[in-house]
């Protein structure tokens, strides 16, 4: 191995990351390769005895970071940035092997994390509040402060990009984090990014980065000196999540689960609504909080639509992303395999039929369409996580309307059709977070806030101009040249 590696294996083999690279407290956990099972190496992971000790200090290193100058946080951003840009070949391959990215899926993920770092760059030299109205004589501000430490819980399926779009821009604003990323992806998802930092120069105990389990994850949300919480997975742990962070009365913010629907209206071109599909539908084998898990379809085009959407996936092949070979890789794991195989079960026995896919070999899963989903069928509800194109027909505008209403989450949602004023109508009865307008529902950019409703989030959004929102809160100023005498 080169010294020049960012990830060299000597660095981070069964250690975690507390300012320097020391042993983990917990078991050693497997570093695994989903496409062949190959075990790649084994990263450290930590006990709430240890995180409590990290977090200690963490509080500590937050009030001298939240007063370091403005200059010299945006240049470690930068910093990190430019090591990020050194090292995309590196970080491509790891994420292609831990993850089981396709090289096309990890070359933009990674082209977007060094964006959000270029991003946060620039938050430290934002304006920080406001200059209310006041009385004379008196100077009322409205100013915007670190939370203090920031835990970051982080998924599998964008490991590097759904970790450091939290953990930037709250480093930018001023504050420590405690990064405990997926266990399953604790190198491309953990290791990278405080391997980025440390070589920036951030000081040591503003940044630490514990892998580990759900005792892991309770023992952050539960913390004294963790003052926010940033999660992003499953919607029933962000309950568990958000239930502990209202009792302890901290902030939190909670991107979850989705059961998107892209809406295809009869006025389509169909080939662009097949490419549309495919990708919403498909993308990293449906690993994505924000696919197209429900394809509504005007009846006028659903059968033409259906037979298409079915040839194409068909010709979708699937295998090791490492060969470059292949439009799509593995799943992330046996448990997430299990889950789409019982959800497809559950679906053909609800009266469901499966037109194409859904044959296993290894952790590898065909791209599937159900076709005769109605709404009390369990795939109508709930979220696959994997390469499966649920295709439902509509007759009316408002009956695709209250297709798309009919599910608790409420985090994405497309519309095709050529008459963009039409779409835009439906579009806007829609209940959901993101819409997207002659687009697929799997979009994301630095700059847009990005969040859903009901079992999609809080109402929190990150990115853009709502991490000042969320990663800073609002101190009340107010300043007088002398103190006033009170008539009591």
């Amino acid at each position: 191995m080169s010294d020049a590696l960012l990830l060299k294996p000597t660095i981070w083999q069964e250690h975690v990351f507390t300012g320097q690279w020391v042993a983990g407290s917990g078991n050693v956990l497997p570093v695994t390769a989903p496409a062949s099972s190959e075990t790649l190496g084994h990263i450290g992971s930590t006990t709430s005895e240890q995180l409590d000790a990290v977090a200690d200090k963490s509080h500590e290193a937050a009030i001298a970071w939240g007063d370091t100058s403005y200059d010299e946080r945006a240049a470690i951003m930068r910093q990190a940035a430019r090591t990020a840009e050194e090292h995309q070949d590196e970080l491509i391959h790891w994420l292609i092997d831990e993850s089981g990215s396709t090289p096309a899926k990890a070359a933009f993920e990674v082209a977007i994390s060094i964006k959000v770092l270029h991003e946060a760059a620039s938050l430290p030299s934002r304006a920080a509040g406001e200059l209310m109205p006041s009385t004379p004589g008196r100077l009322n501000i409205a100013r915007r402060r670190p939370v203090g430490v920031v835990g970051v819980i982080s998924p599998f399926n964008f490991p590097l990009y759904l970790a450091i779009r939290a953990v930037a821009p709250a480093l930018a604003l001023g504050n420590a984090v405690i990064l405990k990323p997926d266990p399953r992806t604790s190198v491309c998802g953990g290791v990278s990014i405080a391997r980025l930092f440390e070589i920036a120069g951030l000081p040591k105990g503003v940044l630490a980065m514990l892998p580990g389990g759900g005792e892991a994850g309770a023992a952050l949300v539960e913390n004294r000196n963790v003052a926010m919480i940033q999660f992003t997975g499953s919607t029933a742990a962000g309950r568990k999540i958000g239930e502990t962070a209202g009792r302890l009365l901290k902030k939190v913010s909670l991107e979850l689960g989705g059961k998107n629907s892209l809406i295809i209206l009869d006025d389509a071109d169909l080939d662009l609504a097949i490419s549309n599909a495919t990708w919403g539908a498909y993308l990293h084998q449906g690993q994505i909080c924000m696919s197209s898990g429900r394809i509504l379809v005007q009846r006028d085009i659903y059968d033409r639509f259906l037979e298409r959407l079915t040839e194409k996936a068909r010709s979708l092949s699937v295998g090791d992303p490492r060969s470059g070979k292949f439009a799509l890789g593995p799943l992330i794991d046996k448990g997430q395999l299990d889950h789409a195989c019982d959800l497809l079960s559950r679906a053909k026995a609800s009266g469901g039929n499966i037109l194409v896919g859904g044959e296993t070999d290894g952790l590898f899963f065909k791209p599937a369409v159900v076709s005769d989903v109605t709404t009390d069928n369990p795939i109508f509800h709930e979220e696959a996580f994997a390469p499966i194109a649920v295709v439902i027909p509509f007759d009316t505008d408002a009956e695709a309307v209250a297709l798309a209403n009919n599910t608790e989450y409420g985090l994405s949602a497309g519309v095709i059709s050529r008459d963009v004023g039409r779409a835009l109508r439906l579009g806007e009865q829609l209940r959901t977070g993101l819409l997207h307008i002659n687009d697929q529902t799997v979009n994301d950019e630095v700059i847009n806030p990005f969040g859903g409703v009901g079992a999609s989030g809080n109402g929190n959004s990150v990115g853009g101009s709502s991490n000042m929102d969320e990663f800073t809160q609002w101190q009340w100023l107010t300043l007088k040249g002398e103190a006033p005498a009170y008539p009591l």
